[in-house]
C-alpha cells in the first residue's frame, strides 16, 4: 500500500493535502515551530502545545456508544458514554489526568495504540492486523470489547493549516464493520448479531490556541443493506481542504464546503447540514446529548454532542439516497488550549 511515511518534511514543514492511504508516522517533533512572530521554538514547546484525541462511535438502532481519549499535555481526560434508543437509557462517565498521566497516544494513527487509566476504569485502543481493538473496563462495571475492522472503508487522511503557524492531521472513516460486546447495566449487546457499525477519528496537531468547530457523522445501513457512512465538519480545518466525506459500501466519496444550521440554546431543535456541491442536504433530529464545560485558567471547553436520527437526501451523480432514521452525531464544540 502506497503510504506517506512521515508528515514533516526535510524543511521541517508538514505537507498540506488529502493522502489517499494515510500517513504512518506524524513526526511532530521534526517540525520547525514558530510563534507568530517568526522566533523559533523548542522542544518543550514541541510537546506541550502538541494536541492529540482518538473518538470511536459504535452505532445500530438498538445502542449508541461513544468513546474517546483526549491529550491536552497540560491535562488529559476520557469519556465514554452509552444510549439505548428504545428505552432512552443513558449513562456517562468522564476521567480527568492532571499533566495527562496514566495517559498515552501514539503517533502512529495506521497500527498505533492509545491508553488512558483513572483508578480502576481503564480505555485502550490499539490496531493489530488492520483491526481497530477499543478495551472499555470501569468500575461501575461497564465493559467494551469491540474489534474494528478498518479494511472495510477507505480512511479520509488529511492535514491543513490551523493558524498562523499550526497544523492539523486528521484520520477518518465510519460505517465500518465491528463485532465483539458491551456489558452494561445488567445488559450484554452483542455487536455483530445488532449490526452496529463504527467510526474512528484520530487527530493530533498544532491546534489553534482559541477554536471551534460543528461536526456531523453517521454510520447506517440503508434499506437495501448498503453500508452508509459520513463525516462533515465546519470551523475547524477547512484551510484549503475539507474533512468532508461519505462512505458508500466502503468508497470514499469526497464532499464539499457544508453549512451547519441550528439553534444553539435550543438543544432539542433540528439541525441542517447541507453541503456547497448540492450532495448532502439532511435534517438532524437531537434524541439525547452529552453537554461539558471546563473553564480553568489555561484550558476551557464547551462541549455538547447530540445524537440522533438523520433523514432527508444524499444525491450523487447516479442515484439519490433517501436517509430515515439513521442514527449518528452532530457536535458543537468551543475550545482553548
Amino acid at each position: 500500500m502506497d503510504r506517506k511515511a512521515t508528515l514533516i518534511g526535510p524543511d521541517g514543514q508538514p505537507k498540506f493535502g488529502v493522502f489517499e492511504h494515510g500517513v504512518t508516522h506524524i513526526n511532530h517533533l521534526d517540525y520547525e515551530l514558530r510563534s507568530p512572530m517568526d522566533r523559533k521554538l523548542g522542544g518543550l514547546a514541541k510537546r506541550f502545545k502538541f494536541n492529540q484525541f482518538q473518538f470511536l462511535a459504535l452505532v445500530s438502532p438498538q445502542l449508541i456508544v461513544g468513546v474517546a481519549i483526549v491529550d491536552l499535555k497540560l491535562v488529559s481526560n476520557a469519556f465514554v458514554y452509552l444510549y439505548d434508543p428504545h428505552t432512552k437509557a443513558f449513562d456517562e462517565y468522564s476521567f480527568l489526568q492532571p499533566l495527562a498521566r496514566r495517559t498515552a497516544i501514539d503517533l502512529r494513527p495506521e497500527d498505533g495504540s492509545a491508553y488512558f487509566c483513572s483508578g480502576k476504569n481503564t480505555i485502550s485502543i490499539e490496531v493489530k492486523s488492520g483491526r481497530r481493538q477499543l478495551r472499555v473496563s470501569l468500575q461501575s462495571g461497564v465493559q467494551i470489547s469491540a474489534d474494528i475492522d478498518e479494511s472495510s472503508a477507505a480512511p479520509l487522511a488529511m492535514c491543513s493549516r490551523a493558524g498562523y503557524q499550526g497544523w492539523v492531521y486528521t484520520r477518518k472513516t465510519a460505517a465500518m464493520f465491528c463485532e465483539g460486546s458491551v456489558a452494561w447495566a445488567g445488559k450484554s449487546y452483542d455487536l455483530r448479531g445488532i449490526k452496529a457499525l463504527a467510526s474512528v477519528d484520530w487527530t493530533a496537531g498544532y491546534m489553534r490556541g482559541e477554536t471551534f468547530w460543528n461536526w456531523g457523522s453517521m454510520s447506517a445501513t440503508l434499506e437495501d443493506g448498503r453500508r452508509l457512512g459520513m463525516n462533515l465538519a465546519a470551523g475547524v480545518n477547512e484551510t484549503g481542504f475539507t474533512e468532508n466525506a461519505l462512505w458508500l459500501d466502503g468508497r470514499l466519496i469526497k464532499v464539499d464546503m457544508v453549512n451547519f444550521q441550528f439553534e444553539r440554546y435550543e438543544p432539542d431543535s433540528p439541525w441542517r447540514m447541507q453541503s456547497a456541491d448540492g450532495i448532502v442536504d439532511l435534517q438532524f433530529t437531537p434524541m439525547g446529548q452529552r453537554k461539558e464545560k471546563i473553564n480553568a485558567l489555561l484550558i476551557a471547553s464547551n462541549f455538547t454532542q447530540h445524537f440522533g436520527v438523520f433523514e432527508g437526501e444524499i444525491r450523487l451523480d447516479d442515484e439519490r439516497i433517501a436517509i430515515e432514521k439513521c442514527w449518528g452525531f452532530a457536535e458543537d464544540h468551543y475550545a482553548r488550549w
